[in-house]
């Protein structure tokens, strides 16, 4: 008989502000967190407990990462220093405040480096908006690597511990889209001693207090949204292939064209072929191994007392080795790995990389309200740090009188990475802890207006709005709560939200609240009360929405609603702009070159932009985040939204058509610029092919004009000076004669400049002059 099991993953019994404080509290709060020496010295600081090396500019303001880290490390005690957009190129600039006395923590921004440094395209930016004066170039390639082997270099023995979007979406072995392959867990690159996923306060803060209580880096290994390396599987676990869960469709192996075939050969192995078979099996899976068996009671137990074995059950994902090479495997797991973000019954993920594996404790528990009050109520500054003097720094300039009342999105947009950070269940401020952040803008931020930029968050309405049955959120494992159709068990009332925004309004000296943040029209229509509310008196003739698409094959791939949502969305706002006495109007967002994307679902896309008198100015490429559900559908071709069976990849839709190369993205990203020039020619030359010349014309229902005479003489034009087929640089028509030179002999002027395809090449000659 066993015991009941007992979780190995404790509960904190902490809450977020009731630690012991550390005893350097007494120094009190600092104006800003130092960023030199000097600085410390004005504070009476010897040396730093915890230091914060981040890519982006120091701004003290809770919508930027380190800040918020910061401030709530001081909150506990603990005497924090900030390295701001370090030079990489040398230790010297991470020794700036001497050697910390508990560890480093390190994050690329508030941005992955790599979005932030190239386009969707790979070209490189020469801005970067995080960076004063908005100048590129101030942060390294993989930036949380960069910076980690440095603060390595400079003070060896100092623990480590990443974070940040950059650590958070490359946690396991994850498609990276700039070298276009299956790199590995940025915790083996980086060489970290531990890495925090997702919104870091709970599992950070108790990290600290246990390093600060003299625990060994390395024996943390119990603290939810964490990951480390180990060269095993921890003591006490039992292992469960990710197979056994979701089992992915055979693979067949490729037998090389050059091996020799006998039927002596095939006789001989066709004995031992099955005992082969069964030993490879076990083998490639490292939990198909003896196990004693436990038998355990559960007659007259209460449910403390019976045992649990899910509470210490790991699930062992496909190797880095296997993922990289198999594209079935990978889908496979990406489908293990989304299923697994619920911090109720999530559990822990394994995955080997060679002769060591990662191991991924479940997500954090998320933050009540009372702390996420405390959290926003820490004494920032709102604005940049006074080292930057009158610099602009475009992002703070964006937010600075904007507010965050929530966090995370169960809207599970495959392209989008804020589940897999933030995670899909809403994490919302009170009333109380809102205005208070109004009144605090109003007494700090310079040259503030009246006008509060945006009230919102990842999403704009999903405030407040949870499962309604506790019992089914702990178990629930759905990507989304509102795809394919919105959850019976989801919370849609809009209510505290619509109190939010007349209590905002109505507070002195605000003379406009501005919603800003994207509205999830799906759910605002279930609520008519919020969209009146919304079109009354929070638009400023412009409102963002995200339709994406209009095409069901790609918006089923973005697990995004139909265009009928979008329809009753803007009869319910034209109607209640109308009624409030305003013209206002809504700004759609759309996605090219998404996966599940075809040439033809784009041009019904722009057919539905011209026939509603849309002109796009700016258009975004899908851009492959790592660890994004679309990221994965981009590299395997596979749809890994249902089951990577071999009969689901069979039917229709288990493979999927992805734009890939640049001359089908950049065809997609034009045909949305349907009314640009410049695209014509390149969508012309598309409708041709697909053959559907009947759009290029100038009748109503057509996308592009014909070709005009002054377009041919331009392209002609253009095409003069470039390298033709013989290395010249001539056009078409024009023969060079080295030996006409070489004679002396002077050319035609009748064939200076003419090609074959030049306006007046049958003009008559006579009168040429000889």
């Amino acid at each position: 008989m066993t015991l009941a099991t007992k979780p190995l993953i404790p509960e904190t019994k902490y809450g977020l502000f009731e630690y012991p404080k550390y005893w350097a509290e007494c120094y009190d709060t600092s104006p800003f967190l130092p960023m030199s020496r000097k600085e410390m010295d004005i504070l009476g600081w010897d040396s730093c407990d915890i230091i914060i090396v981040t890519g982006d500019a120091y701004v003290d303001h809770p919508s930027f990462g380190m800040a918020i880290i910061g401030r709530m490390l001081e909150a506990q005690g603990f005497r924090v220093g900030i390295i701001a957009q370090p030079d990489w190129h040398s230790k010297d600039a991470f020794m700036e405040l001497g050697q910390p006395n508990l560890f480093f923590g390190v994050t690329a921004g508030n941005m992955d480096s790599m979005i932030n440094r190239y386009t969707a395209e790979r070209r490189m930016r020469h801005d970067d908006a995080y960076t004063p004066n908005d100048e590129g170039g101030k942060r390294p390639d993989r930036a949380v690597t960069a910076y980690t082997q440095r603060c390595k270099e400079a003070y060896k023995g100092v623990p480590v511990i990443i974070g940040g979007i950059e650590a958070s979406l490359r946690r396991i072995a994850h498609y990276d889209y700039w070298s276009d392959k299956v790199r590995r867990s940025v915790l083996f690159d980086s060489k970290a001693d531990l890495l925090i996923y997702g919104n870091a306060e709970r599992p950070l803060v108790e990290i600290a207090h246990r390093i600060a209580r003299g625990d060994d880096v390395k024996s943390i290994t119990d603290v939810r949204g964490s990951a480390f390396l180990a060269k095993q599987a921890l003591p006490g676990w039992h292992g469960i292939d990710s197979r056994d869960i979701d089992r992915p469709g055979k693979i067949d192996p490729i037998y090389s064209p050059y091996e020799e075939i006998t039927p002596e050969s095939c006789s001989d192995n066709e004995a031992k072929t099955e005992a082969d078979n069964a030993v490879n099996i076990v083998n490639a899976d490292i939990t198909k191994t003896a196990q004693p068996i436990e038998i355990s009671t559960y007659r007259n137990k209460s449910w403390q007392e019976k045992s649990k074995p899910w509470q210490t059950t790991y699930i062992n994902l496909p190797t880095f080795e296997q993922v990289k090479d198999n594209k079935v495997l990978y889908a496979h797991a990406s489908r293990i790995f989304h299923q697994e973000v619920n911090p109720t019954s999530a559990k822990p993920l394994v995955q080997s990389h060679g002769d060591r594996i990662i191991w991924l404790n479940p997500p954090a528990k998320p933050l009540s309200t009372e702390e996420m009050d405390g959290v926003f109520g820490l004494p920032y500054q709102r604005v940049p740090h006074p080292s930057y003097g009158k610099a602009k720094i475009p992002a703070y300039d964006m937010i600075k009188t904007s507010i965050n009342i929530m966090r995370g999105c169960f809207g599970g947009c495959t392209f989008c990475s804020i589940t897999e950070h933030e995670g899909r269940i809403i994490q919302s401020r009170s009333h109380e802890s809102i205005i208070n952040e109004i009144e605090d803008i109003k007494e700090k931020v310079p040259g503030f207006t009246g006008v509060i930029s945006d009230l919102g968050g990842p999403t704009a309405n999903m405030y407040q709005l949870n499962c309604k049955s506790e019992k089914a959120e702990a178990t629930c494992r759905k990507p989304s709560c509102v795809w394919p159709t919105i959850c019976g068990h989801l919370d849609t009332d809009h209510t505290p939200t619509i109190e939010l925004y007349r209590k905002a309004r109505a507070v002195k000296g605000i003379k406009k609240v501005l919603i800003a943040s994207g509205v999830r029209y799906d759910l605002a229509i279930k609520d008519p009360e919020y969209v009146k509310e919304l079109a009354s008196h929070h638009v400023g003739g412009y409102l963002k929405i995200a339709p994406e698409h209009t095409e069901e094959g790609p918006l089923n791939n973005m697990m995004k609603p139909g265009m009928g949502s979008y329809d009753k969305f803007k009869e319910m706002f034209d109607h209640y702009s109308k009624l409030a006495g305003k013209k206002q109007y809504l700004i759609p967002y759309f996605i090219s070159a998404h996966p599940g994307t075809t040439d033809k679902d784009m041009v019904n896309l722009a057919l539905w932009l011209k026939s509603n008198d849309f002109k796009l100015d700016q258009v975004q490429n899908f851009y492959p985040s790592p660890l994004a559900n679309a990221t994965t559908l981009y590299h395997t071709e596979l749809n890994s939204l249902r089951n990577i069976t071999k009969k689901n990849i069979a039917k229709e839709g288990g493979t999927i058509s992805v734009p890939k190369g640049t001359i089908q993205r950049r065809l997609h990203k034009a045909i949305l610029r349907y009314h640009d020039p410049v695209n014509w020619p390149i969508i012309r030359q598309a409708l041709t092919k697909m053959g559907l010349s009947k759009l290029i014309g100038s009748a109503p229902n057509c996308l592009v004009p014909r070709e005009t005479r002054s377009e041919q003489q331009l392209a002609n034009k253009s095409r003069q000076g470039k390298n033709n087929s013989q290395g010249f640089k001539t056009s078409p028509g024009q023969h060079r004669s080295p030996s006409n030179k070489a004679k002396g002999k002077k050319t035609p002027n009748h064939k200076k400049g003419l090609t074959r395809f030049s306006d007046n090449q049958f003009t008559s000659r006579k009168n040429t002059p000889k």
